[in-house]
């Protein structure tokens, strides 16, 4: 995704066109990281689960000491008119930001009252269903005992970006990582499923990560569709042992996993009839 794509952000009562500034040196977000964000998306004519990615946004605000001001609905009627900016059939992403201006340091909560709101639109196209490689990694996931895993914080990222870079050092696209006992958790940008026997299987939510909107919505379709899904504790074995692995998330919505480690896989029925249930559903 390029950072010169095109970009509309609505800030402070109006929209702006490109990459606009909105922190200081002294903003408490830009150095005590008190924001949070969300992401969503249009494609093909479609913002499938929007409202809901609205309301976790509040949800995370609430989680990190932040003011949620913009109702969601204000948020619905504000993407529709940012989206109105793009081409008809424009592939987008859709991130809804809140970040604190003042509080106090050294991890003193912000000041509730300062928190600011943006609405930043912007070209993203869909990336293509050959899905990706990926590593297990020496990094884990926290828990919330050390960390806000309740809320979907930038404060999270730059561990995931360091699983990243460690899984490209490696030659692979991405990496999988555990949570402190071990247990498989996500992709450092995804939530991710098995199948074995035909039986779907995908980390439980334990607080060590952030269980998706897709995730949910895909688990939601395939039960409805006749498939057991089961919500349990994965281990790194489960996956190399399984015969098809794939990821679920806002940016890709749902691609298969091709290798992890030594171990090859084919894009699988289960995969392909996933995709195609997300994207009836997003259609509906």
């Amino acid at each position: 995704m390029a950072e010169d794509s095109k970009t509309w952000t609505w800030l402070d009562g109006a929209w702006h066109e490109g990459n606009v500034m909105i922190m200081g040196p002294r903003t408490h977000a830009s150095w005590m990281a008190s924001s949070v964000f969300d992401g969503a998306r249009a494609f093909e004519g479609v913002t499938p689960d929007l409202e809901l990615h609205f309301e976790r946004i509040n949800d995370s605000a609430r989680a990190m000491f932040l003011e949620p001001a913009v109702r969601v609905g204000e948020m619905m009627e504000l993407a529709k008119d940012g989206i109105a900016k793009f081409d008809a059939d424009a592939a987008l992403y859709i991130r809804p930001m809140y970040w604190a201006e003042a509080g106090g340091f050294m991890g003193v909560p912000p000041l509730p009252e300062s928190t600011r709101f943006c609405l930043c639109i912007y070209d993203a196209p869909m990336p293509p269903v050959t899905g990706f490689t990926a590593t297990f990694s020496s990094f884990r996931r926290p828990s919330l005992e050390v960390a806000p895993t309740n809320a979907k914080a930038g404060c999270l990222y730059p561990n995931s970006g360091r699983a990243l870079t460690e899984a490209k050092s490696r030659g692979f696209d991405n990496a999988i990582m555990c949570d402190m006992l071990g247990n498989v958790a996500e992709t450092a940008t995804s939530n991710i499923f098995l199948v074995k026997d035909g039986k779907v299987a995908t980390p439980s939510p334990n607080g060590s990560f952030l269980a998706g909107i897709t995730r949910a919505r895909t688990i939601s379709l395939l039960r409805k569709a006749g498939y057991e899904v089961h919500e349990t504790r994965l281990r790194p074995n489960d996956f190399l042992e399984a015969d098809e692995v794939f990821s679920t998330g806002n940016y890709s919505k749902v691609v298969p996993v091709t290798q992890i480690d030594d171990r090859d896989f084919q894009p699988g029925p289960v995969m392909a009839k996933a995709r195609e249930l997300y994207w009836e559903f997003a259609h509906g």
